[in-house]
């Protein structure tokens, strides 16, 4: 089996790659947009702390809860994006793209939930349709689910489930509804007060510098636009320079996502011109999609938006608009990273030949099925951790697809670690999706004939 290990290690995965959705081509791509967080700037390590830190203060200064919460500090590897958390049973968990809740990534508080209530607290695994978030991964009109999927969300997770352990571990009696509101509001007050942004300089990463970002728009040499907050101003100063208007022909603000690309609210300043042009830098102020279409005549598959969240940035756009839609994932880089280890190519191997032998067999060699079955369970754990110790992937369940990877799949036509992938592409590059066998276009573990794999049984029994 370690055999195969050295011919996969040869062909690793590339963590500055763009992958691709839908076939897409460059060339044909005329207007390029931008979101701004996790987009076109990135932060340091510290914002989420301060969200955290900040969020944690307003619960305790203006909605009185307990002075002791001031004790939980920020855990970094605590969550990850794209998990589901349950309002009225105050559990967080992640859910596969079936809607069948991964056992053994349920937490209340900080401490994980047994398999066993889980099941009996679900009635099985399965998340029926009508329980899950809306659209936009609220919830809302008697839906329990909302799903995590921006990155700022990661403290609001970390604070939800540092103050449900500490009203369990202290035995005081709460509404979890109650609780999840109050977060969510110290969450959205820290970012309208605008207490992130007072300290730009120390949370923004200046990595992304004036050169790096023009060179990725100055080659394709097309109209840009950008969506934002008028807050974003000093930080654009920071990263690219006083004269990072001159990169965009548009720059829209306050567009309080997703709602632009619903609502009907009118432009209320339109800058020096009300006729969009080439070259001509124009500020707008709140507006609409549909407003701001009629002013620009950009439709369609001509325009290419990038952005981070999947719901609020690209969603609307590639179902409504039909534009095409580049998805930013930062955490992509450091789990393919991972993925081309050593350690967890071995994994993957041993629990690909044990998965395999499982279902060849199930009708006879009972003995060796439960070693197997045991070793299996052992390997899933080990590939977990690899991730994170509470939640594994982002993108996988044990074997499924995750939630997250499913409306990624749906909403993006490609996606990539960051913005700075683009400079590996010409300017008239083609994406092409890989084409994968489906599961009926591959033979069936039981078509294989299952001596060949015995050996490699006996050997993980002997271990």
């Amino acid at each position: 089996l370690l055999e195969l290990v050295p011919s996969i290690m040869s062909n690793l995965l590339n963590p500055d790659a763009i992958f691709s959705n839908n076939e897409m081509s460059l060339s044909d791509i005329e207007i390029y947009g931008f979101d701004y967080d996790y987009t076109l700037v990135f932060y340091s390590k510290h914002l989420h702390t301060l969200i955290f830190n900040a969020a944690r203060d307003l619960l305790i200064n203006e909605h009185r809860y307990p002075v002791e919460i001031r004790k939980y500090e920020y855990d970094p590897d605590f969550a990850i994006r794209g998990l589901h958390y349950d309002v009225q049973r105050a559990v967080l968990m992640k859910i596969d793209a079936f809607h069948y809740i991964q056992l053994g990534t349920v937490y209340r508080g900080l401490s994980v939930v047994p398999d066993e209530e889980v099941i009996e607290m679900y009635e099985g695994s399965h998340v029926p349709l009508e329980q899950m978030s809306d659209f936009y991964g609220k919830s809302s009109h008697g839906n329990t689910m909302k799903q995590f999927m921006d990155i700022f969300s990661l403290p609001e997770m970390t604070l939800l489930s540092c103050v449900n352990e500490h009203f369990l571990k202290n035995n005081i009696d709460y509404e979890p509804v109650h609780l999840y509101k109050d977060v969510k509001d110290s969450i959205r007050d820290v970012h309208i007060k605008g207490i992130m942004y007072e300290r730009s300089k120390q949370i923004l990463v200046r990595s992304r510098c004036y050169q790096k970002f023009a060179r990725i728009v100055n080659p394709f040499n097309v109209r840009l636009t950008w969506l934002a907050c008028c807050s974003r101003d000093k930080g654009m100063r920071y990263i690219v320079g006083k004269d990072w208007r001159d990169l965009f022909d548009v720059v829209i603000v306050q567009a309080e996502k997703p709602n632009f690309f619903n609502d009907k609210r009118s432009f209320r300043y339109l800058g020096p011109l009300s006729v969009i042009c080439y070259n001509t830098s124009v500020f707008l102020l709140q507006g609409n999609l549909y407003e701001f279409l009629k002013l620009t005549g950009w439709r369609g598959s001509k325009v290419l938006y990038f952005g981070d969240h999947i719901y609020s940035d690209l969603a609307d756009l590639t179902l409504k608009h039909g534009w095409r839609t580049g998805a930013i994932i930062p955490e992509l880089r450091s789990e393919l990273k991972i993925m081309n280890t050593e350690q967890y190519i071995q994994t993957m191997t041993w629990l690909q030949t044990l998965t395999g032998l499982l279902e060849q067999m199930q009708q006879t060699f009972l003995e060796s099925l439960s070693v197997a079955l045991l070793s299996s369970r052992l390997f899933r754990e080990m590939t977990k951790g690899f991730f994170n110790a509470q939640f594994g992937s982002l993108f996988r369940t044990d074997q499924n697809p995750t939630y997250f990877l499913r409306r990624l799949s749906r909403f993006a036509d490609i996606y990539m670690a960051s913005l700075s992938c683009l400079l590996n592409y010409d300017v008239s590059h083609t994406f092409y999706p890989r084409r994968t066998p489906l599961q009926h276009e591959l033979p069936a573990w039981s078509d294989r004939p299952p001596a060949a794999g015995l050996p490699l049984l006996q050997e993980a029994q002997a271990k």
